[in-house]
């Protein structure tokens, strides 16, 4: 779980760069270059540099229903005790995705992606639920899944 930190202050090459890939991350450092006044080897290199540190990373998003996992839900957790300890152990887990403490009725929120309903009981029941200091959840089941882009930009 990354710690907050100082934002990194990018200058407008290596931002437009980020643009570039959230925009079409297969897009190749010959073009990238061209759009933003680099090399290829200039561009490959900054880009290194910016997932090295943790600025940027470069993945593949799926649609997890076309791979088999029908059943994608949020759930609110309230701890009692140490909120970190608890979110670092649901890291853990492979169906968790996603896991961010936060401020208000909940203390943690992690989103989960099972196959189906049975295997997302089996999860909150055996996994979750089991965790030392998890006090009650609650899930919000995904019934569809309207917009999730990554491309919100720099600043």
């Amino acid at each position: 779980m990354a710690a907050r930190s100082k934002p990194v202050q990018l200058d407008d090459v290596s931002k437009a760069i980020i643009e570039q890939l959230q925009d079409d991350g297969r897009r190749s450092y010959a073009e990238i270059g061209k759009a933003v006044g680099l090399s290829e080897a200039a561009v490959r290199q900054r880009v290194q540099k910016l997932t090295e540190s943790g600025v940027m990373q470069v993945v593949a998003v799926t649609d997890p229903m076309q791979l088999g996992f029908y059943r994608q839900a949020m759930i609110g957790i309230r701890v009692s005790g140490d909120t970190t300890s608890v979110a670092e152990t649901l890291s853990r887990i492979p169906a968790v995705d996603y896991v961010v403490l936060t401020a208000g009725s909940f203390d943690i929120m992690a989103e989960v992606v099972c196959e189906n309903d049975d295997d997302l009981i089996e999860l909150l029941n055996k996994k979750i639920r089991g965790i030392d200091g998890v006090q009650s959840t609650e899930t919000f089941v995904y019934l569809r899944l309207l917009k999730q882009f990554y491309n919100w930009g720099t600043r």
